[in-house]
């Protein structure tokens, strides 16, 4: 669906805005206006990674805006991200999309109407910068979840599902912390020194935070993953240490118990009188002995 959002009657360039067109109208839309076979091949490519590029008569930019939903196991691009792709000439500005985008909206109304955006290039750093803002609200979700991960790891019991959720979580900060950092050179070319200005640097401002945002929750990620083998080693440890101490108790006793079950002919000491309770003492003074030194080594 092809849908006009200014025209040169009124502005000083046009804007087209297509949502998921079919092949034959990409096609027509592609022969009418231009575009490079090769800029096509990029549209249709769905996980393709952001881009710039100067085609000749236009600019290619390939940009990817956070997706509203993600599934809980959502860890490719494709499946966290939706891609825009930007065609800018002087005249023209044409934005291709798969899913429903309100930007279009929300830039006529906040910049173009109150003439903020005087030049193509105006209008695609107000594109650019409003795809950039997809990314501030999951990374407050993405912060609300590692701290539901800490609470859980230190303050209550740990699950078994506690690893695959932090796998998860983990690979979306990555990915959505790559998409951010490969988009850099689109943030160079956009508030370059030719076309720099309160607005263009007011992308990069954001750029520049979104980007360091993630960077902090990657890091805090990779620390909690190191947190969570860590302690799961120190409760192997506790289990197994345990164990060693209730078989130190049983080693001993064990052993007496082996002897005495032999049944040799001669074992003077089955015909004792006082043989049975001698070793049932023989065998309290000994864990009583190993519980003492235990608790003199600080053990127990």
């Amino acid at each position: 669906m092809i849908k006009t959002i200014t025209d040169q009657k009124k502005f000083p360039f046009e804007w087209l805005d297509i949502l998921d067109p079919e092949p034959e109208e990409l096609k027509d839309i592609a022969a009418k206006y231009k575009l490079h076979e090769s800029s096509i091949k990029d549209w249709l490519q769905t996980d393709h990674l952001p881009k710039y590029e100067n085609v000749g008569s236009y600019v290619l930019i390939i940009f990817r805006i956070h997706c509203h939903k993600v599934p809980e196991e959502a860890d490719t691009v494709p499946e966290l991200t939706d891609k825009v792709v930007i065609f800018m000439s002087d005249e023209r500005v044409i934005t291709l999309h798969k899913k429903k985008w309100d930007a279009p909206k929300a830039i006529l109304e906040n910049q173009l109407e109150q003439h903020h955006c005087q030049t193509t290039h105006d209008l695609v750093n107000e594109i650019v910068k409003s795809c950039l803002s997809t990314y501030e609200a999951p990374s407050v979700k993405l912060t609300e979840d590692i701290e539901y991960y800490e609470q859980n790891m230190f303050l209550k019991n740990r699950k078994p599902t506690l690893l695959k959720g932090l796998y998860y979580l983990r690979r979306r900060t990555e990915v959505t912390r790559r998409v951010i950092m490969l988009s850099h050179e689109i943030i160079d070319k956009i508030d370059n020194q030719e076309h720099s200005n309160t607005h263009t640097r007011d992308t990069r401002d954001l750029y520049v935070k979104l980007h360091n945002i993630y960077d902090t929750l990657f890091e805090n990620m990779n620390q909690l993953v190191m947190i969570y083998f860590s302690i799961s080693s120190q409760r192997t440890n506790e289990i197994v240490r345990v164990l060693t101490l209730f078989s130190v108790f049983f080693m001993p006793l064990t052993f007496i118990v082996g002897i005495y079950g032999m049944n040799f002919d001669y074992m003077p000491e089955l015909r004792l009188k006082f043989g049975y309770p001698g070793v049932m003492i023989l065998m309290g003074l000994i864990t009583i002995g190993i519980y003492t030194w235990f608790k003199r080594r600080g053990w127990l």
